[in-house]
């Protein structure tokens, strides 16, 4: 937990310091985290095994970071909606309905 505090204030820090912040609404924040996501995915487009660690690591780390500075701009933290979102989706998918299949919850 310690980390991901300081992770925060150190991203925090960044943004402040090149006063980017005024750039950094909800709407272009989640545009950002959808752009990122696409170049995360194009790191898997043509060969789903034989891919470049260190290019799927570079975007992940901005597609987290993004996610980071949504949630700090929303005032919301991020392992309390994490959680809540784990617990909503254990009941939607039960061990015993959802084990070893990748049905969507409605249909189990």
């Amino acid at each position: 937990m310690e980390r991901l505090e300081t992770l925060m204030a150190r991203i925090d820090r960044f943004v402040q310091d090149r006063d980017w912040d005024q750039f950094h609404s909800p709407a272009n924040l989640a545009k950002s985290i959808s752009i990122e996501s696409g170049e995360l995915l194009e790191c898997f487009q043509w060969d789903e095994k034989n891919f470049d660690l260190e290019a799927v690591k570079q975007e992940l780390a901005d597609v987290m970071n993004y996610c980071l500075q949504l949630s700090m701009k929303l005032g919301v933290d991020p392992i309390e909606i994490m959680d809540a979102k784990l617990d909503e989706t254990e009941k939607k998918y039960p061990v015993e309905k959802a084990k070893g299949v990748s049905t969507k919850y409605t249909k189990l």
